[in-house]
């Protein structure tokens, strides 16, 4: 057992409930953050509200930390040499911030997945695609799902597989990488005209609709898409998954609340 589970403590504080003998864990110096996110540390385009690197995104306290050297290259290739620090940010986050659940700001962290669980002492969900095995349950079994990707070609085998994918014929694969404006999270522009990138991101989603009629739910694949994922819904018609929806399912669990009202 690691030094943060000897010293954690699930629990709810009020002001009618204020707790008893509670014991501080040694080199934790903050508190109060359910869940933490890694994310690439070289981004240089606009962060909107809904990314999941953009702190008005949560009605509730996240932790981020950057991991050192890692450019969107390294990540989209599965670089190997990367995962310890990725391992070693996420295990920061745990034993000096006190998070209760591990998350990132990219896809393709789920390349790392089983190494990061591995690795810590909390629930680990390093991408937006460890939920589609949850989505393929909740979906009729002769429906599928469309899945919106910034880069197609990094959507690999042993990504899928690190995810706990075991149906890949279920997937229905649309890549945002030829996009004008959506791109430039891939390419590093440093800019992008919002409502084009917008308009984008929901026509890739029309498109998916129009050239499959068995699909069941669509699943926003980038960290960046979540901001587009009302308009998505609002035009197919269908249930939308992405990043932020994960987060929020991380947090009910590792931070639940006592229920109050009356009966």
């Amino acid at each position: 057992m690691s030094r943060y589970l000897e010293g954690r403590r699930y629990g709810f504080l009020t002001p009618e409930n204020s707790g008893d003998f509670y014991k501080g864990i040694q080199h934790q110096q903050v508190a109060g953050y359910p869940v933490g996110i890694v994310y690439i540390e070289q981004v240089n385009y606009p962060l909107l509200p809904g990314n999941v690197v953009n702190a008005c995104t949560y009605d509730f306290p996240v932790r981020m930390k950057a991991v050192p050297n890692l450019t969107n290259d390294r990540l989209f290739n599965n670089d190997p040499t990367i995962v310890d620090d990725i391992i070693e940010a996420a295990r920061s986050m745990v034993e000096n911030d006190g998070v209760r659940a591990v998350c990132s700001a990219c896809g393709f962290f789920g390349n790392y997945q089983q190494q990061v669980r591995r690795a810590l002492d909390v629930p680990v969900a390093m991408s937006s695609l460890v939920q589609i095995p949850w989505i393929e349950s909740l979906i009729r079994p002769d429906q599928r799902i469309g899945i919106l990707t910034a880069n197609k070609g990094s959507m690999t085998k042993e990504l899928l597989v690190s995810c706990g994918v075991e149906h890949p014929d279920r997937l229905v694969i649309k890549d945002a990488l030829a996009t004008e404006e959506f791109a430039a999270v891939v390419d590093m522009r440093g800019h992008f005209n919002n409502t084009v990138a917008a308009q984008e991101i929901t026509d890739l989603a029309e498109e998916l609709i129009a050239e499959n009629n068995d699909l069941g739910a669509i699943l926003l694949e980038c960290s960046d898409m979540p901001p587009y994922a009302a308009a998505v819904q609002e035009a197919t018609q269908l249930p939308v998954f992405d990043f932020i929806t994960l987060i929020r399912w991380l947090r009910s669990g590792v931070a639940q609340r006592p229920y109050s009202g009356w009966i």
